[in-house]
């Protein structure tokens, strides 16, 4: 687009010029040219972005009323097709060619009059879209069974039905100088910190990308720490109940046009082992399946690299019948156990890579089938023992418990193998040490990205480890201004 705006002007035949100019006579532009009492008209949209079956009835029942009313005048004609024919809640007066056609882009239809020197932009929005469906990557048991879908005005409904205040605000944003895609910040007014509001919009309308096609493009622009941070300082969700839960708390969504994800800021590391079922169970079972998720994530990481350092450097640690066992297991292989771990880790990564990309029946039965003709072959043929079998296999289970957190686990684990296989418990040690001070040097506009639990707040702490009373969490007016 040129920076100096091309005007709209009176003459129908040079805006509809200059509309072919501007979108390059591109072959999905669309113009109907129609004449009302001798007045030449022209509705303008881009195929298959509008409704042509409200367009066509409207407008051609408008025109004949005005072909019996005999005026001439064209704004008045104008005022009729653009308040009275199309029935839009969007509609606004444009003068200029370049911000019409952004308007086209998101399913706006151009009016424009001979001898009126605006157009008038209806949205009569028809292009096709996703419907509302389950979620796919949190499934929940008793939580809502609606995800967002890549329409992000449907989004914005999906949270509006479930926060019915006030207090919730939408601003609609565009970033991408090519791709102009809408972006929509929503919280809540009353809880959220307006710093971190006033810091994410500066970003956004600042960036400089030439596209916006997804939520990793402005995932990285909000991060402080980078890429040299282990755990992310802005969550996912797909789930519109797990997002109006967060802003009641005082978090920021981030809703971008095309994408079924909406980003969360600012997200603790304790978030990741949240679900929504954790409200529909009692108390004392919630805090047992939030230890499990923590032992999970603990099994998932350390394990691999706790039993080569085990084997290898400390065998006087293990019973002596499994001490005997895992050395015959070891006496068939034919390479090092560091070797086999790490081949079998990256076999492992490989299966879920390809069981993730294919179709979905195809990878289902590919990760099974591989899993079990791969494993058994590779026992059989002494390439890989049956006790690091068992060790791989129950690391894996471990680490789909907690999905959202598979890219950091399984780089960790890779650590902790290396640091397990070369320097045994020690370099464990070593490992785990990084890892927590990685962890707690975060900070999230101020806030810990180990909050509740350091620095400590004693009220928060059994949203951390299971979930509190319902009768006391109506109760809690704390938002995440209260973490800092």
């Amino acid at each position: 687009m040129n920076d100096n705006k091309q005007p709209v002007v009176s003459s129908c035949e040079k805006n509809i010029a200059a509309f072919r100019s501007a979108l390059d006579d591109s072959d999905d532009l669309k113009v109907t040219r129609f004449s009302v009492n001798e007045t030449d008209c022209a509705l303008i949209s881009i195929e298959a972005m509008v409704s042509s079956m409200q367009l066509s009835e409207q407008v051609f029942t408008a025109v004949s009323d005005l072909k019996n009313t005999g005026t001439r005048d064209p704004f008045e004609i104008m005022r009729y097709l653009a308040e009275e024919a199309l029935l839009a809640p969007d509609n606004v007066a444009v003068d200029d060619i370049e911000t019409a056609a952004l308007m086209m882009y998101s399913g706006f239809v151009i009016i424009i009059v001979d001898g009126i020197r605006h157009a008038a932009a209806v949205g009569i929005q028809g292009y096709e879209k996703r419907p509302v469906s389950n979620p796919i990557a949190e499934n929940d048991l008793m939580g809502s069974q609606e995800a967002f879908t890549e329409t992000i005005r449907v989004n914005m409904s999906l949270i509006r039905r479930r926060l019915k205040d006030s207090a919730l605000k939408f601003e609609l944003i565009s970033a991408g100088k090519i791709s102009n895609t809408d972006i929509c910040l929503v919280y809540m007014r009353d809880k959220a910190d307006m710093k971190m509001v006033s810091r994410i919009k500066k970003i956004l309308n600042s960036t400089d990308l030439e596209s916006v096609l997804g939520a990793g493009f402005i995932k990285p622009l909000l991060e402080e720490s980078g890429e040299v941070s282990l755990f992310s300082e802005t969550g996912y969700t797909e789930r519109p109940d797990v997002l109006a839960v967060d802003l009641i708390q005082g978090h920021i969504g981030i809703l971008i046009d095309g994408s079924p994800f909406c980003l969360v800021y600012p997200y603790m590391f304790a978030k990741n082992f949240e679900t929504m079922d954790d409200y529909s169970s009692k108390s004392y079972y919630a805090v047992f399946i939030k230890l499990i998720r923590y032992a999970a994530f603990i099994l998932a990481v350390i394990f691999p690299g706790l039993y080569l350092a085990a084997v290898n450097f400390h065998p006087e640690l293990l019973n002596l019948k499994l001490l005997l066992n895992l050395s015959m297991g070891e006496k068939t292989t034919v390479v090092t156990l560091f070797t086999e771990m790490v081949v079998i880790m990256i076999l492992l990564e490989i299966m879920r890579e390809a069981s993730v990309r294919l179709p979905r029946a195809i990878g289902t039965a590919m990760s099974i089938a591989g899993g079990l003709i791969i494993g058994d072959t590779a026992v059989k043929s002494g390439i890989i023992s049956s006790p690091l079998l068992i060790i791989i296999g129950i690391t894996a289970t471990a680490s789909f418990v907690l999905p959202q957190l598979t890219q950091q686990i399984t780089i960790l684990r890779l650590m902790f193998i290396f640091a397990g296989g070369f320097a045994g418990f020690i370099g464990i040690s070593v490992c785990a040490v990084m890892t927590l001070t990685n962890i707690c040097a975060q900070s999230l506009s101020g806030v810990s990205l180990t909050s509740p639990l350091s620095p400590f707040k004693r009220s928060q702490i059994m949203n951390v480890l299971g979930k509190k009373n319902i009768t006391k969490l109506e109760k809690d007016k704390t938002s995440i201004r209260s973490f800092k």
